[in-house]
């Protein structure tokens, strides 16, 4: 080999045993005896076992913050966050020696090392995002880092969890993601699907023939109509669940006052009962009184 291949050789070597067994559980004899190298080669490349784990790490998220930073670039900001899930799920998918070097020692809400620091980087594109869609809203962009925490967050332990169960698949995970993300608890869609431009995006990952710049302005078209009618569908559904709400609290404020007419009316009751025993109790006081009266025998005159 060149040195050039057996650099790349270590390398991968180096990465699917730092997967296996984590850093502290793998040695530099151990990679040097897969490679079938002597371990002065291994040093000679890297200077140590430090020295190729820092090349595997930084190989790993620099293809990872290429893969969501490429996402970050549609158009419309459900599409940016359709595919940014999806393409962290798909780097899980086609890296899970790397994906499982990156998270074994840091855990994405432990706020140190390396895929807490990638989490972080990825946050910070997420929060100019965020802050253009929260000022397109009416809310204030000050709140847009915190948010995108929370969303980067999710995301990143729901890939977490996929690595191992993989199940159900990348894109209906995704787009569970996205329907928790975009339309919150209140407003979850039973059923939710990619958008037909992510559907597009991801389709175009499979060589076939180009498309005219008609055709491609047809589809820009036909996926800006989609986009509005999924924001009047969801504003529709929040209308309708503001709506329930709004019967629910009449429904409730009803209910509470027809308990307040039965807790009035039981007072009552148990006011006009205690005002009958008071009478009957005076009524047996004055009788009781009259046949002492009339027990006492008669004064001589």
């Amino acid at each position: 080999m060149t040195g050039k291949e057996r650099r790349e050789q270590l390398i991968l070597i180096s990465r699917t045993l730092f997967a296996q067994k984590g850093f502290d559980g793998t040695s530099i004899e151990e990679i040097a005896a897969t490679a079938h190298v002597s371990k002065p080669v291994v040093y000679e490349h890297f200077g140590g076992k430090e020295g190729v784990y820092a090349v595997v790490v930084d190989r790993e998220m620099q293809k990872l913050l290429g893969m969501i930073t490429e996402a970050l670039t549609a158009s419309h900001s459900l599409v940016k966050l359709e595919r940014a899930a999806l393409a962290l799920l798909r780097y899980i998918e086609e890296s899970s020696e790397g994906f499982r070097i990156l998270v074994r020692d840091s855990h994405a809400a432990s706020g140190t090392g390396t895929f807490a620091s990638l989490i972080s980087e990825i946050a910070s594109q997420v929060e100019d995002v965020l802050a253009d869609e929260f000022a397109a809203r009416g809310y204030s962009p000050d709140l847009a880092p915190m948010y995108a925490q929370m969303l980067v967050g999710m995301v990143a332990l729901t890939g977490q969890w996929w690595l191992d169960v993989r199940k159900p698949g990348r894109e209906e995970v995704a787009a569970h993601v996205v329907n928790l993300a975009w339309n919150g608890l209140t407003g979850l869609n039973p059923q939710p699907a990619m958008t037909a431009a992510t559907r597009d995006q991801v389709a175009a990952k499979v060589p076939g023939p180009r498309a005219s710049d008609k055709e491609l302005r047809e589809l820009d078209k036909a996926r800006e109509r989609e986009l509005k009618e999924a924001e009047k569908v969801r504003q529709r559904e929040l209308r309708e669940a503001e709506k329930a709400r709004v019967r629910e609290l009449k429904e409730r404020e009803r209910l509470l006052k027809e308990a307040e007419k039965e807790r009035e009316r039981l007072l009552k009751e148990a006011e006009k009962a205690r005002e009958r025993e008071e009478k009957l109790r005076q009524r047996e006081a004055r009788l009781v009184e009259r046949a002492a009266l009339l027990a006492q025998p008669d004064q001589p005159e």
